[in-house]
């Protein structure tokens, strides 16, 4: 069964086992990735619907990724920003991040009634699409709910943007993803303010520095804030919620 098309039902939903991310459109019946005996097997989840000979409503997963660098040399820093935030999500949802394939640590759970594949590549930052590609591809994600998480200097520090599309910014990750996405870059991101090196201080070093405590305050809240994004883009795709977000976000720290 394939995971491509996207459902958002208007009832409550029950599943069989964990699932993957969602969009709009009832379906029947959907198939997610689940963890039994050491492997991801793909699982049929049924969800209630008014209409009981409607049948199972289908939902479209979600692959949510941060990029980062695996290793406690690299916890906390700038650059694994991204980490963080999945790390964030898998606890707010409930999501064991337990498992390892395609170079990469993942969580199986869901959002919501939605299916969603948390993933942490482990294959190094400038690598990151090595892991997320074939993992796109394995479990038919469509190009729309591959959410990338990263750090974004051009951002000020804290400051959240969530976007449909666009380049890779001279981000050596997020390039190296689109490269294995085909060249593609139709799939949205979130991107994690981490400011711009002072002075002519080194980005490589900047990017590896850990943040400072009044920074560090900042990017605990915009995790908080990003969890809440996360959801809304999930379970309600790109609505007006999430234009109200990035404009709440571009002036969070201006005064008036």
């Amino acid at each position: 069964m394939s995971m491509l098309a996207a459902a958002t039902p208007t009832t409550s939903a029950h599943f069989s086992a964990p699932l993957l991310p969602s969009s709009h459109t009832p379906r029947r019946s959907v198939a997610a990735p689940f963890r039994r005996a050491g492997r991801l097997r793909l699982a049929t989840v049924v969800a209630s619907v008014p209409d009981p000979a409607a049948g199972p409503v289908e939902y479209t997963p979600w692959l949510i990724a941060g990029l980062g660098n695996p290793g406690n040399k690299y916890y906390g820093t700038r650059h694994n920003v991204g980490f963080e935030m999945v790390d964030r999500i898998a606890r707010e949802e409930g999501i064991t991040m337990n498992t390892i394939q395609s170079k990469s640590l993942l969580g199986v759970g869901s959002i919501g009634e939605v299916p969603v594949l948390l993933v942490k590549p482990q294959s190094y930052m400038n690598y990151s699409g090595e892991a997320i590609g074939p993992l796109a591809a394995y479990y038919q994600v469509p190009l729309r709910h591959i959410l990338l998480v990263y750090d974004d200097m051009s951002l000020p520090n804290g400051v959240l943007r969530i976007q449909r599309k666009g380049g890779h910014g001279r981000h050596n990750g997020l390039q190296n993803v689109i490269e294995h996405l085909d060249g593609r870059r139709e799939f949205p991101r979130l991107s994690i303010g981490i400011g711009s090196p002072p002075g002519k201080m080194d980005t490589r070093a900047f990017l590896l520095q850990k943040f400072s405590s009044e920074e560090r305050m900042q990017i605990d809240t915009a995790l908080e804030q990003g969890v809440d994004a996360v959801r809304t883009l999930v379970l309600k795709g790109f609505s007006g919620s999430i234009e109200r977000f990035n404009l709440v976000q571009k002036y969070k720290f201006h005064r008036v």
